[in-house]
């Protein structure tokens, strides 16, 4: 389908706007090109990296940096990046499929990889002058050299442009002398290049620069940090004393550092979701494996109905953030084309299509991750003593996922920047809020349509569901904004609620068009357990959005707008036919009970 025909939305507006399964792109539609791509990156997972989990447990970081060296030499490490700087130049939704698919293995090549492609290298492609990318980039995107990103400084934390560092300019104005000290670093210990963060003078806003890690240059690093998880993950401070930086090697403009760096973790985002969804498949894999063959009272595990609740849940998440994340995926690319083809440069062009989505690249960020940690929990779950056990993957698969919901900006961020980013957009006239928050509001006082609609067509009451959902965060938020205006920010309890059923209408949403438009084209009898997951994950998302609707009304509305307002959450939350729970978990768990896998 022709990009410009598709009518694109922008960022936000699936809020306000109804989208046609037609024009959501989803797993099903990766063309021969990208199949190739997921196969080989799979087979190098299984053959590299899975093959040899207990070198990386065993905090092997010569190993990790060995196994970049071969997914540098394949070629992974340079799928984003341009062919004119030795990359394979493919697009945005192939930088996604890869990253999901390498990153299984274990949490320490994935951070690796995803720190060395995403943070270590898109900076320069995205913010350096030409001279810079021709000099670095072929580099990085070859694995000849790996990247590290330096922001993060003791004490500064979630506040990203509060860091100490500073960045001197020299007598004879050649260079800068950079001084401070940054941690967490991942890739520490290999790295050739760091793109660090300093402040010149008492500027606002920080400034980036490209250092070449050279010990010689007053560049030292600390000992390698003993973590949770990705154990084999380099990780470690480093301190720049007096350290010597051409001025020619400044990224972008003095002052833009800031910029960058939210820009770069907008793009960070929604691969730190990929990189959590082949872990969902595998440790599901892993999981009903076990239970097939594990024996209790002469009966498979998986034939209990405990155990069936479990399959069914981690197989319903792990299709949703599918949905979602290749959705967003796509959306993406179709923007950076659109942008191109009026005349973009292609740095230009990528960096405006990511901002565009940066409410669902947070929106991906918060469910994906949470969804793989309560998927590897429920791993161990099904292994019992035996999951607690370093013997089995699932304690690792627990250790590594933890990791997800710091990475790129905390969970808690995420959600308050989601809500925030949704509102300034509205402020600026890109998402119209006010007027379908209006109409909630006239809904509210009218009278109630007592007709009984029509919901014979698939999916026709969820998507009636889903819409109403939406009246749900309009109502919420349109009320919050009038009654705080700018002071909104400050009421952190308020915006996570909100933040939570944003999340859920879009996961919700995406998955319920996805099993839409394949049950249009390859028979809905091909799509009965997609259907039955639908379904389940949208009771479940309905569940949440009750209450945490209800949390956020008490908590600022009172007397008779409260008592509207908890009225209408009643209303927009019922189902007119509630589907039965207990029955779409055993369909779904008796499917993936029979193929053993993960198999949608």
């Amino acid at each position: 389908m022709d990009t410009i025909e598709k009518d694109i939305l922008r960022g936000g507006q699936f809020l306000v706007k109804e989208t046609k399964c037609e024009d959501v792109f989803t797993p099903e539609d990766f063309s021969e090109e990208q199949n190739m791509m997921k196969d080989a990156v799979m087979e190098f997972n299984d053959r590299e990296i899975i093959a040899h989990r207990e070198r990386f447990e065993a905090k092997d970081y010569a190993f990790t940096e060995e196994c970049m060296v071969k997914a540098g030499q394949l070629g992974f490490l340079g799928v984003a990046v341009p062919e004119a700087y030795g990359g394979l130049g493919m697009g945005f939704v192939s930088t996604v499929l890869t990253c999901d698919y390498i990153s299984s293995g274990t949490g320490s090549f994935s951070t690796a990889f995803g720190a060395h492609t995403g943070i270590g290298t898109m900076p320069i492609t995205l913010y350096g002058t030409e001279e810079q990318k021709q000099k670095y980039v072929p580099k990085l995107a070859t694995g000849e050299w790996f990247g590290a990103y330096c922001l993060t400084e003791p004490g500064a934390g979630s506040d990203a442009n509060s860091g100490k560092t500073t960045a001197e300019l020299t007598e004879d104005g050649k260079s800068y002398k950079i001084n401070g000290q940054k941690m967490w670093i991942s890739n520490a210990g290999f790295c050739k290049l760091f793109i660090v963060f300093a402040r010149i003078e008492d500027d606002k806003n920080i400034t980036g620069f490209i250092v070449e890690n050279d010990p010689s240059n007053g560049i030292t690093l600390g000992e390698e940090e003993h973590k949770l998880g990705i154990r084999a993950s380099s990780t470690r401070q480093v301190f720049f004393n007096d350290t010597i930086v051409p001025v020619e090697n400044m990224l972008s403009e003095r002052g833009n550092g800031f910029k960058i760096a939210m820009n770069a973790l907008n793009v960070g985002r929604i691969k730190l979701a990929a990189a959590c969804l082949d872990s969902q498949r595998r440790i599901l894999t892993t999981a009903v494996n076990y239970a097939n063959e594990r024996k209790q009272f002469k009966t498979p595990i998986a034939d209990f109905g405990a155990i069936k609740t479990k399959l069914a849940q981690m197989a319903t998440s792990a299709y949703a953030g599918e949905s979602a994340t290749y959705r967003a995926s796509k959306n993406i690319e179709d923007r950076i084309t659109i942008r191109e083809a009026s005349g973009n440069s292609h740095q230009e062009a990528e960096l405006k299509g990511v901002e565009e989505y940066a409410i669902e690249c947070s929106i991906l960020k918060v469910a994906v991750s949470e969804d793989v940690q309560n998927c590897a929990d429920e791993g161990i779950q099904i292994f019992g003593g035996m999951g607690f056990s370093e013997e089995t993957p699932m304690e690792a698969a627990w250790r590594d996922a933890r990791i997800a919901r710091i990475y790129e900006g905390t969970n808690e961020i995420n959600r308050m920047l989601s809500v925030g980013m949704l509102v300034k957009k509205a402020m600026r006239g890109h998402v119209d809020l006010l007027g379908p928050a209006m109409k909630v509001q006239e809904e509210l006082m009218g009278i109630p349509s007592f007709e009984t609609p029509d919901y014979s067509e698939l999916f026709s009451e969820e998507k009636a569901m889903i819409a109403k959902l939406k009246k749900v965060f309009l109502m919420v938020a349109g009320a919050a904004v009038q009654k705080f205006g700018q002071d909104l920010e400050e009421h952190q309890q308020l915006l996570i609620a909100a933040a939570d059923i944003l999340i859920e209408i879009y996961m919700a949403e995406s998955t319920i068009l996805r099993t839409e438009k394949n049950a249009k084209r390859f028979g809905e009898d091909t799509q009965k357990v997609q259907i039955a997951m639908s379904k389940l994950y949208l009771y479940d998302a309905v569940s949440i959005v009750e209450g945490k609707g209800k949390e956020s009304i008490i908590s600022f509305a009172e007397g008779d707008e409260q008592r509207m307002m908890l009225m209408g959450l009643k209303r927009f939350t019922k189902y007119q036919n509630y589907p039965d729970i207990v029955d779409l978990r055993n369909e779904i768990a008796e499917k993936v009970k029979a193929e053993n896998k993960y198999c949608f």
